[in-house]
């Protein structure tokens, strides 16, 4: 309540009691410096009276000083030694860095990367109030300056580790995550009273000035990229096809290896019972290993077989007797076969098993 209305007040309620006790003339009673005293008691309480909304948190100060909190609803203070301030505690505020046409906002969005390169990088940030007495009387700046100071340290110490790649692809959300812890433990060590909500990019580009030749760089690295897939992409097909002959060959040789033992293991076992066979009868066994032998031996000959008992001329056989069946005509008669030829070949006589050679050729 300002002065002019506490003076109007205190001229209606004179006003007042002068009607009741005579008019303006009549003589001051103490009963009308009673009456004024309680009504200057009832403005006093009055003008103490303070309201809190459900979003705010009031801090109260005696004489500028800290002195307690207070939450929602109505409450009173000691006017005039005591004052009021009320703070929005429930609603997000926000802070804007860079972006802004004036020269100064756009310097503080140019930042150098890990990789020594210069990124134009803007960012908001999100913050809650959680304690309305460290943010009144903790810092000497409180609000949107504070937190902006501080959001602009914490990004560029995070940007000063982070190449600019990732900045631009990947590692945005990273990037993000770090600031937002890096400002928060700041600020808590300042005993701030702020809560960081969240730290969001906006934008993450290039300086105007290069954006032409980091286009020529990006298309580079992905053509680098595209080359070393496909390099990968050979070597890893080049490498199975080695692996599978391999195994192949290993299974080969593997088989082959089965086949001659168990090849062996039988011309063994067989050699053992020829063996025990020629031990209990060693010519019939003789016997029957020759014939066994010649039919092997003979089976894969074109061959003649003469009966020379009886005989009492030569016998000439014809020349193409020994020709491959696939070619040889068909055999003569008998009486032609006895001709004797132009030009005669040796004859060969087959022995009789068991038997010696009867003679050389005729």
């Amino acid at each position: 309540m300002s002065s002019d209305e506490l003076t109007a007040m205190l001229k209606r309620w004179r006003q007042w009691i002068e009607d009741r006790l005579g008019g303006a003339g009549g003589p001051a009673t103490p009963q009308v410096f009673g009456l004024i005293a309680i009504a200057l008691v009832m403005i006093w309480l009055l003008s103490g009276i303070y309201f809190i909304q459900p979003a705010e948190q009031g801090v109260v100060t005696t004489f500028g000083a800290y002195s307690r909190e207070t939450g929602p609803g109505a409450h009173w203070r000691f006017v005039p030694f005591e004052g009021v301030q009320k703070v929005q505690i429930a609603s997000l505020q926000r802070v804007d860095i860079g972006g802004s046409g004036d020269s100064e906002n756009q310097a503080e969005a140019l930042m150098l990367t890990g990789d020594e390169n210069i990124v134009d990088l803007t960012f908001t940030v999100q913050y809650r109030i959680n304690d309305a007495a460290n943010y009144l009387f903790r810092v000497s700046d409180p609000g949107q300056v504070t937190i902006q100071s501080v959001a602009e340290s914490a990004m560029r110490e995070v940007v000063g580790k982070t190449n600019l790649n990732d900045i631009l692809t990947n590692g945005r959300g990273k990037l993000q995550d770090q600031t937002e812890v890096l400002m928060q433990q700041i600020l808590d060590r300042y005993g701030a009273g702020v809560t960081i909500v969240e730290v969001q990019v906006r934008s993450a580009n290039p300086p105007k000035d290069v954006v032409p030749d980091f286009q020529d760089v990006a298309s580079a690295g992905q053509d680098a990229a595209s080359a070393v897939n496909q390099a990968n992409a050979y070597r890893n097909r080049v490498i199975n096809v080695a692996k599978g002959d391999a195994a192949q060959i290993i299974q080969s040789a593997q088989a082959y290896r089965e086949n001659v033992v168990h090849t062996a293991d039988g011309d063994a076992s067989r050699f053992n019972q020829i063996y025990e066979q020629y031990r209990r009868a060693p010519a019939v066994t003789r016997e029957r290993l020759y014939l066994e032998s010649m039919e092997r031996v003979l089976s894969k000959s074109n061959k003649v077989i003469v009966d020379t008992h009886g005989a009492t001329a030569p016998i000439i056989l014809p020349s193409d007797a020994f020709r491959p069946r696939s070619t040889a005509p068909p055999p003569a008669d008998v009486s032609a076969s006895q001709q004797p030829p132009t030009n005669p070949q040796p004859q060969t006589q087959l022995p009789a098993p068991g038997s010696a050679t009867t003679g050389a050729p005729q």
